[in-house]
């Protein structure tokens, strides 16, 4: 009995586990190791591993089994023993493909698995750059809504001294209701941050697998060295993965012009035939012969080193994208880190400063209590843009890093 009431306990020990709230490196390993499209990746890195072992290998023997000479007409006609050239044959043939080609079938299998290598990299890059931008969308989001909290818990203490001033006849009944007009304009945007929360959390919990996911600890405080990224670009998965399709192109050339080259095959045989006549054993040697090159092996060829030039532009087109976008994104993380501090040195003090005098002069009654509330709203919002402000620079960060600078060989 004791088993069976343990039973639901430990069923609910990997949610449970599952549940608690993530760092920022743990939900970045989770994310790698759990996700269903690396899993897939890696699978597609296995399978090309696995096929690789066929390749540049002899093809298998051909067993032949028949009669041969079998009389149809004449006094023998359908009979196996009433001819002398009649026989039942049996003969195994081995086919030997030249050894370029097979080299080139090998080579061709390793710039495969290339192929598959890099973009299992490339998808493990992007899963974990997925990952780090909604982690720190939910961590930024709920430090939002904490903030815009603060200000409600001001707004209810406020009100409070509405009610004191009420009592003593040194404030108007309709003042009563603006803390409240003012509450309600601060639901409607804690309803906003409310969605950017759930969201954001919604974006985690599809990368990590966990249902209920949330954030824990700091988030990383990444620096961003422009001049040493754009120096290590060519080591990007995105462009080794494009490098790896220049070497399956050129392979493919590589067996495209192999086929030039003859292949050839052996033969050998066994006859039996009736014992009043000896047995017979046949040998053959058969060898291709690509006399037609021009109209055959030649177009082919062409087509392959057109398809290893286009491999190669598109490679170089690659590069200059990437350089490209590095460069656009270094603008906009310059730009938001301006903007954080001019929000961090002069807006928020600037809206602190005058929401303190407003509600100054208001408790000096030189004020009307609608400026004052208006004021301290703007403080709100000025801290939770300074919040947002401080999370575009975060995501700038580290999207360059995990975009341009990570998971390098």
């Amino acid at each position: 009995m004791r088993k069976i009431y343990l039973m639901p306990l430990l069923a609910a020990l990997p949610v449970a586990v599952l549940a608690e709230p993530l760092t920022f490196d743990a939900a970045l390993q989770r994310a790698t190791t759990t996700a269903p499209s690396v899993q897939a990746s890696a699978a597609g890195v296995d399978a090309t591993r696995s096929a690789s072992i066929a390749a540049g290998r002899l093809p298998d023997p051909t067993l032949s089994v028949g009669v041969d000479n079998f009389p149809v007409s004449g006094p023998p006609a359908f009979t196996l023993n009433g001819d002398s050239m009649t026989m039942a044959r049996i003969g195994v043939e081995q086919g030997f493909p030249n050894p370029a080609k097979r080299r080139a079938q090998r080579g061709r299998a390793e710039a495969e698995i290339g192929v598959a290598e890099a973009d299992l990299a490339v998808e493990t890059q992007n899963i974990r750059l997925e990952t780090a931008l909604a982690w720190i969308d939910l961590y930024y989001a709920k430090r939002r809504l904490a903030q815009l909290d603060l200000l409600n818990d001001s707004l209810i203490d406020l009100q409070a001294t509405i009610s004191a001033r009420l009592a003593s006849g040194s404030a108007r009944p309709s003042q009563a209701l603006e803390p409240e007009q003012l509450r309600a304009a601060v639901a409607d945007r804690r309803a906003e941050l409310q969605a950017d929360v759930a969201k954001a959390r919604a974006r985690l919990a599809r990368l990590t697998g966990d249902p209920d996911a949330d954030v824990l600890g700091d988030a990383p405080v990444l620096e961003v060295d422009g001049p040493a990224l754009r120096a290590h670009v060519a080591s990007l998965p995105r462009l080794q993965a494009l490098d790896a399709r220049v070497r399956t192109a050129d392979a493919d050339v590589t067996l495209a012009q192999a086929d030039k080259r003859p292949d050839w095959r052996v033969g050998t045989s066994y006859g039996r035939r009736d014992p009043a006549y000896g047995d017979m054993v046949s040998v053959t040697v058969t060898v291709d012969l690509p006399f037609f090159g021009k109209r055959r092996q030649d177009p082919l060829i062409a087509a392959r080193e057109s398809d290893a030039r286009r491999a190669g532009l598109t490679r170089e087109a690659g590069e200059r994208d990437i350089l490209a976008d590095l460069d656009a994104d270094l603008a906009d993380y310059a730009l938001h880190l301006q903007r954080l501090k001019n929000a961090r040195e002069t807006l928020v003090p600037l809206a602190k400063r005058r929401a303190e005098l407003d509600m100054a002069s208001y408790g000096a009654g030189k004020l009307d209590l609608g400026s004052a509330l208006l004021s301290t709203l703007a403080l709100a919002e000025a801290e939770v843009d300074a919040l947002s402000r401080e999370a575009d620079v975060a995501r700038d960060a580290i999207r360059i890093n995990y975009t341009y600078g990570e998971m390098r060989p």
